[in-house]
C-alpha cells in the first residue's frame, strides 16, 4: 500500500559513476522509493565527455531520458551536468549539477565513488494539473563494483515552510496555514495520491545495480562486456 501511495511522486535518473569513453555503454536496474516497480536503465557515451541514458519502468513509472556532460575533470574528480525528463503522474524535469570523486580502494577492494549534487526540479503539469518548482541536494555513493545508492530531497518553498518538512502534523488546510498554503493541497482529491505540492514528491531514494558494461578495446584488442 505504501508503494502505491508513493507512486504519485516524481522520479529521477540513475547516472554512471565512471568516466565512459565514446561508444562505451553500461546498463542495470534501479529500485527507488518513488517507483512501484524497479526500472531498467541503459547509458551510452556519445563522446568522451557526454552520454545519453534511457530508462524503462513498469507500468511506465520511472521511464524517461536524460543527457549528461562532463564540465570539469581533474585526476579523480569531475563535475557533471545532467538534464532529465521522467514520466509519472507528476511528470518532472531535472537539472542536476553533480560533484563526483573517486577514492582509493581499500586493500584488495573495488574503487569507491562518492558524489553530491544540487538539483532543480520542475513539474510543469502535475497530477492536479498545476506547477511545482523545487530545489535541493542529493548525496550518493558506490561502495562496490555492482551497486550504489543515492538519497535526496527537493523542496517547493511555495507549498510549505522548509522548517515544517519533518512536522508530520503540519497541514496545508489548517486554520493557521490555509490562507498561505490552502491552494497547494498535498493530496490529489481525485486519486488520493501525493500531489505536485507534497513533501513526498520531493523525496528521492534509490539503490541501483550494474548488470554489465561494454568497454571500447585498445587498438588490437577485442571488445569486452564486463559483468
Amino acid at each position: 500500500m505504501a508503494l502505491l501511495f508513493l507512486a504519485g511522486c516524481a522520479t529521477h535518473p540513475t547516472i554512471t559513476t565512471e568516466r565512459l569513453k565514446k561508444g562505451e555503454s553500461t546498463y542495470g536496474y534501479t529500485i527507488a522509493a518513488e517507483n512501484v516497480f524497479p526500472y531498467l536503465w541503459y547509458r551510452k557515451a556519445i563522446t568522451d565527455v557526454s552520454s545519453v541514458g534511457l530508462r524503462l519502468g513498469l507500468p511506465l513509472y520511472g521511464t524517461g531520458i536524460d543527457y549528461s556532460r562532463v564540465l570539469y575533470s581533474k585526476e579523480n574528480k569531475w563535475d557533471v551536468l545532467n538534464l532529465a525528463w521522467s514520466l509519472n503522474p507528476n511528470k518532472n524535469l531535472d537539472f542536476t549539477y553533480y560533484k563526483i570523486r573517486q577514492r582509493k580502494p581499500r586493500k584488495g577492494g573495488p574503487m569507491r565513488t562518492t558524489w553530491w549534487g544540487l538539483r532543480g526540479m520542475y513539474i510543469a503539469h502535475g497530477i492536479m494539473g498545476k506547477t511545482s518548482t523545487r530545489i535541493g541536494l542529493l548525496l550518493g555513493g558506490k561502495p562496490g563494483k555492482r551497486f550504489g545508492y543515492e538519497i535526496g530531497y527537493f523542496h517547493d518553498f511555495n507549498a510549505m515552510p522548509l522548517g515544517s518538512v519533518f512536522d508530520l502534523k503540519w497541514r496545508w488546510d489548517s486554520e493557521k496555514n490555509k490562507a498561505r498554503y490552502g491552494d497547494t493541497p498535498h493530496i490529489d482529491p481525485a486519486s488520493g495520491l501525493p500531489s505536485e505540492y507534497s513533501r513526498l514528491t520531493g523525496i528521492s531514494f534509490q539503490i541501483f545495480f550494474v548488470l554489465g558494461q561494454k568497454e571500447i578495446p585498445a587498438e588490437g584488442e577485442t571488445p569486452t562486456d564486463k559483468p
